[in-house]
């Protein structure tokens, strides 16, 4: 596929926070996103961030990803982050089902993220609760990595058609811990996609 000149002003920027209880692979997903390498080892995250340039439906935009901590300590940075955010990848793994379990105590859910796909084969599925019915973006950070692009390109699907004028307004531009954005540019839905 040709991809066109990345403009150089005026791209709309989109905060995505990925979230999940520590140890899930946030920041394996996260750095496969951006650095298109696998992260082997888990190095507990307090808090990185990340910008991309990419297309996405032949429109250019501003990726500014936040990788978050997962342990339970950090917990009271969670507020700061999700008033900041413009959507959120809630991650959790198929070997883990309270990682499952702790997606509640994200507000604001958006998109879900099934994690370490890869390991179906060696673990059976985690059993899923039936008051969650809905479905999932199956992601794998590790080579050859399954859908990580896609799941933070459907993310900024959503946002656009949540916020339509974002795709055509650059946001401004501010540090993940100054920003106060106001309740009218944060989106409140959660992300069903397709099966």
């Amino acid at each position: 596929m040709a991809t066109s000149a990345v403009p150089s002003d005026n791209l709309p920027t989109y905060k995505l926070v990925v979230v999940g209880d520590g140890g899930v692979g946030k920041s394996a997903l996260t750095i496969q996103f951006f650095q298109n390498i696998f992260v082997p080892d888990y190095d507990p995250t307090i808090e990185d961030s990340y910008l991309k340039h990419t297309e996405i439906d032949a429109q250019w935009a501003i990726l500014d990803v936040l990788d978050t901590a997962g342990q339970e300590e950090f917990s009271a940075m969670r507020e700061q982050y999700m008033r900041t955010g413009d959507g959120f990848l809630i991650v959790f793994s198929v070997t883990d089902k309270a990682s499952f379990e702790h997606v509640d105590r994200f507000h604001q859910l958006i998109l879900r993220v099934k994690d370490r796909w890869d390991l179906l084969l060696n673990f059976p599925l985690v059993a899923m609760d039936s008051k969650h019915s809905v479905t999932y973006i199956e992601t794998s950070a590790k080579d050859p990595a399954m859908n990580v692009d896609k799941a933070f390109h459907e993310l900024v699907r959503v946002i656009r058609q949540q916020i339509p004028e974002r795709s055509q307004k650059k946001k401004r531009k501010t540090k993940w811990r100054a920003d106060r954005s106001t309740v009218s540019h944060r989106l409140h839905c959660t992300l069903y996609p397709g099966t």
